[in-house]
């Protein structure tokens, strides 16, 4: 009664006893990359909030029928942070991260994010970030 099963037998030549699981890390390269995507897409995120959506003077030239790329681009980017797009993307996105993290998933899921926070949808958006920092954690898929 006092002995337990072992899950493994001793003398399984497929065993290793010291498996060693590398976490998620990005190269200097990478880290470049993420850092400008992130600047790029928090600078784009604040000018279209304050010099598309909430600026009075574009929002009436856009509400009287002005059909420019920024009023159309205002007109979707409302409707996406009115119907939760940006942080649920991000959430999904960031889920899939922390299942299988690489530069691919986390450079989208920090986009999405970026927009998410800066345009209204700050909930899911800050999940999702805490989601793709959980990602590190994670050890690297095996590259064949």
């Amino acid at each position: 009664m006092g002995l337990r099963p072992r899950v493994v037998l001793p003398r399984d030549p497929n065993h290793s006893p010291r498996m060693k699981k590398e976490p998620f890390r990005l190269s200097p390269y990478q880290v470049q990359w993420i850092l400008v995507v992130g600047f790029v897409s928090i600078g784009y995120a604040i000018y279209l909030r304050y010099m598309a959506i909430e600026f009075s003077q574009v929002r009436l030239e856009c509400e009287a029928g002005l059909q420019t790329m920024l009023c159309k681009t205002r007109l979707l980017m409302t409707y996406l942070f009115k119907h939760y797009v940006f942080g649920v993307a991000a959430l999904v996105i960031a889920i899939l991260h922390v299942i299988r993290p690489s530069i691919v998933t986390l450079t989208a899921g920090l986009v999405a994010a970026c927009f998410g926070i800066v345009l209204y949808n700050v909930g899911l958006s800050g999940v999702a970030i805490a989601l793709l920092i959980l990602g590190f954690a994670r050890p690297a898929p095996a590259t064949a």
